[in-house]
């Protein structure tokens, strides 16, 4: 763990990134991702996605111990909360934050009674030096709206201040990605969702400190669902 970077360092797109990932989690896909992160039915569309996240979610989660119990974890961008059940049922301290209040609500809301002395809610940054340290970090589908330079700037911010390692997903650079991503960048700003940002994951590795640093867990590719997830070891 080395000193922490503070979080003014980052690039200045990034606020205003964060926030459009704000106003579309918050006011406009609240009761959309609330379904899809339940049991309730869905379109076959949008069942390849649920089944996409939880196959990564399992991924990301065997890089961790299977006991947690005296470790710290923050789950950075806990959406309604489906890792921080698990990690607080491993025994961890968690520290759950959204930068959607909405999601957090629903996050808490769902988290079973036994659980709850476990982990500790927050609405805002992920990034936020004020969330303290830890032993481990997983953010999950939570920095995929973001530049390569943001990216690296918040895993080096987190790595700083994590004794093992960060767990992290990004979308990775294939033909579907990035033809999606062209397309979104064809809409007036003020009208569109966030648009992910694929990312050359060979590069990205490189550019966070390359083979004995980084170790590639792996990637999901599950019909609308792709991800590639990435160990930084701090």
């Amino acid at each position: 763990m080395r000193d922490a970077a503070p979080i003014h360092a980052m690039h200045p797109a990034y606020e205003g990134t964060r926030d459009r990932v704000e106003h579309y989690f918050d006011r406009t896909a609240t009761q959309v991702w609330e379904r899809l992160t339940s049991d309730a039915p869905v379109s076959r569309i949008r069942a390849t996605v649920r089944e996409g996240r939880d196959r990564m979610r399992g991924l990301m989660l065997d890089a961790l111990p299977a006991d947690l119990r005296g470790a710290r974890v923050l789950d950075a961008g806990c959406g309604a909360g489906q890792a921080t059940a698990e990690l607080a049922a491993r025994g961890a301290e968690v520290v759950a934050v959204d930068i959607s209040p909405s999601l957090v609500a629903i996050a808490e809301r769902r988290l079973p009674e036994g659980l709850r002395g476990r982990v500790a809610f927050s609405a805002g940054d992920m990034l936020s030096p004020a969330l303290g340290s830890f032993d481990h970090v997983i953010a999950m589908d939570s920095l995929i709206y973001y530049s390569r330079a943001d990216i690296r700037a918040a895993i080096e911010g987190l790595a700083a201040r994590t004794v093992g390692g960060v767990v992290f997903t990004v979308p990775p650079r294939t033909g579907l990605l990035m033809a999606m991503w062209y397309a979104g960048k064809a809409f007036p700003r003020a009208d569109r969702s966030p648009v992910m940002v694929p990312q050359h994951t060979g590069r990205l590795a490189r550019a966070l400190g390359g083979a004995g640093r980084v170790r590639d867990l792996g990637r999901v590719n599950c019909g609308f669902y792709i991800s590639h997830a990435l160990e930084v070891v701090a």
